[in-house]
């Protein structure tokens, strides 16, 4: 079945014989939870509803927000409760990020299933930080939930902040700054640019405007073990025996850790018949355009449009009706969108297969630095003892992540395709491109790429970008990936570099699906910062205390004994 085709059947279930809005009432009430706190709980039902499942949502964005879904919910035959989490809005306690969501959870879960009008079977929606509440309520194990719709969200919330040993910098800081209590007198700051930049690390919530103790501590800890072991369920989420619907957008930061929650689940659940309940949407999205067409710099056409209400409408008519057919309909485990060809496509898992795993070379003399260096990427491995690149990452002047305009100041950096030719010009971005394509090049799952590479300092980044470059010059990224060159070996004990060594490092790309068109060109990026988007590294190995900076010579070989390459998985079509 096509996407299309998938979204008309979705249409369709949407008139008829259900209710429209005007016949939805809501109510307001105040759920204790184990502890006595009183969390502020709407209860969207239809008149006609008497008895029926429960859809719930906890979230720290105002309950208010989730009206339109809610109704849409209850007129669909469900009884709709949204929940504003602990300490937010109207809710009694304080927040603390994800501190108190299992128990709540499964609280909220209990009362919900003790109602009269709750028929005892309950499923939960929501993304990001709502998306986590379900995978943290779901380890509890309540009794009544029967499913969970996680989209763009974690099971390991180290794994979302930081990368490869980088944190998610601009990210957490500006989070912090909207979901943290204010002392009086506070103001956020008015400078994120300076703030972004500060040193230590450790300070930063300081620079953001007061002390923030939970924020400190994340951006003080940037190995994983102790310190997050309570926000690791990756282990737990394999006893679990829900049917899931997992979404996210190669975009998205929360991309691999969606992608791997899926994966996980079907390969790995210790319930056989759970393995089969899981289904994967993947597409061209980044974290606030789940659904849309125009994403960044770039539209994917009309069948990147995607209802999120209706599709977890379709999975909550699946699983949480007793008469929901599910036999006559198997489920789909993957439904991913290949970019640029703008096309959905299906598959058993992720990675899908038909594709396989293709090398593609680095070359050049020794000056692949800017768009316009003699950077090559072809299929050949290095014959020779080609001369090494290098350049100069200046903790002062990190490498941006997106180009810095008058409408997007340095602070403000996406995720999304942006076209990346300022970005290119840098002397401290090494370019490689292919030669125009004479046919198209098509990839889907999880890239990656292979590098030789040594530094001066105690410590250096390697981010590594995957370009479309179109004819007319534009090039829009498809996937990046960043390794801090201590977390080389191990994310748990991080060692320095020896200066001037060379080592062989591999960083991750995430998960893609992307055609790039005859005329185009493939291009590979590499640098030394991603800048807000993830901390500057200063270079000397001191971690996230440190108050100096060093500016390091980083270099990349591909020799014949060195060959660094990208390997992308590519359609078995174009081999």
């Amino acid at each position: 079945m096509s996407m299309k085709s998938f979204a008309v059947i979705l249409a369709t279930l949407l008139v008829g014989s259900r209710s429209t809005f005007a016949d939805v009432q809501v109510e307001t009430v105040m759920v204790s939870m184990r502890d006595g706190v009183q969390l502020a709980t709407d209860v969207y039902r239809d008149d006609a509803t008497t008895v029926a499942p429960v859809v719930l949502m906890r979230t720290p964005y105002n309950k208010d927000r989730a009206k339109g879904a809610a109704q849409q919910f209850a007129a669909a035959g469900y009884i709709a409760v949204v929940q504003d989490c602990r300490g937010k809005f109207a809710s009694e306690g304080v927040f603390i990020p994800y501190n108190n969501e299992g128990q709540d959870g499964f609280d909220a879960i209990e009362w919900a299933g003790n109602q009269s009008w709750c028929n005892g079977r309950i499923g939960m929606w929501g993304s990001s930080y709502v998306g986590a509440t379900q995978w943290q309520a779901a380890v509890e194990h309540p009794p009544k939930l029967v499913t969970i719709t996680p989209t763009a969200t974690w099971s390991s919330f180290y794994r979302n902040l930081y990368l490869g040993g980088a944190v998610r910098h601009s990210l957490i800081a500006r989070w912090a700054s909207g979901n943290s209590p204010k002392p009086e007198g506070a103001t956020v700051t008015d400078d994120w640019n300076r703030t972004l930049l500060h040193l230590p690390l450790s300070e930063i919530d300081d620079q953001v405007g007061w002390s923030i103790s939970w924020l400190e501590a994340m951006l003080t800890h940037p190995t994983p073990g102790g310190y997050w072991k309570r926000l690791d369920l990756t282990d737990d989420m394999l006893d679990l025996k829900l049917p899931m619907q997992h979404v996210v957008g190669y975009y998205d930061f929360f991309s691999r850790e969606s992608v791997n929650n899926f994966s996980r689940m079907q390969q790995l659940a210790k319930d056989q018949a759970t393995r089969k309940q899981q289904r994967l949407i993947l597409g061209p999205w980044d974290h606030g355009t789940i659904g849309k067409s125009r994403v960044g710099d770039l539209d994917f056409g009309a069948e990147a449009q995607w209802d999120a209400t209706a599709a977890t409408l379709d999975w909550f008519d699946r699983t949480l009706k007793e008469t929901a057919g599910s036999e006559a309909t198997p489920i789909v485990p993957v439904r991913y969108f290949v970019m640029g060809e703008n096309r959905w496509h299906e598959a058993e898992s992720w990675p899908p297969g038909g594709y396989e795993s293709t090398s593609f070379y680095l070359h050049s003399s020794g000056r692949a630095n800017t768009r316009g260096g003699d950077g090559q990427l072809n299929r050949a491995a290095p014959s020779t003892d080609e001369p090494v690149d290098r350049f100069r990452a200046d903790p002062a002047d990190p490498v941006p992540a997106c180009p810095v305009t008058d409408q997007r100041p340095l602070h403000v950096a996406i995720w999304a395709p942006v076209d990346q030719r300022t970005i290119e010009d840098r002397d401290d971005v090494l370019c490689y491109s292919t030669e125009p394509l004479t046919q198209p090049l098509t990839f889907a799952g999880n890239a990656r790429a292979d590098l030789f590479v040594a530094a001066d300092t105690a410590d250096a980044d390697w981010v590594v970008k995957l370009i479309d470059v179109h004819p007319d010059g534009a090039a829009y990224n498809l996937a990046v990936g960043i390794l801090r060159g201590r977390f080389r070996e191990s994310e748990l004990e991080p060692k320095p570099l020896t200066p001037n060594e060379t080592c062989q490092i591999s960083v991750d790309l995430g998960p893609i699906a992307a055609q790039i068109a005859p005329g185009h060109r493939l291009r590979v990026d590499i640098c030394g910062a991603y800048f807000p988007l993830f901390d500057r590294n200063p270079n000397t190995g001191e971690g996230p205390f440190g108050k100096s900076t060093a500016i390091a010579t980083e270099s990349v070989y591909h020799t014949s004994a060195k060959p660094s390459r990208i390997l992308l998985p590519v359609s078995t079509s174009n081999q």
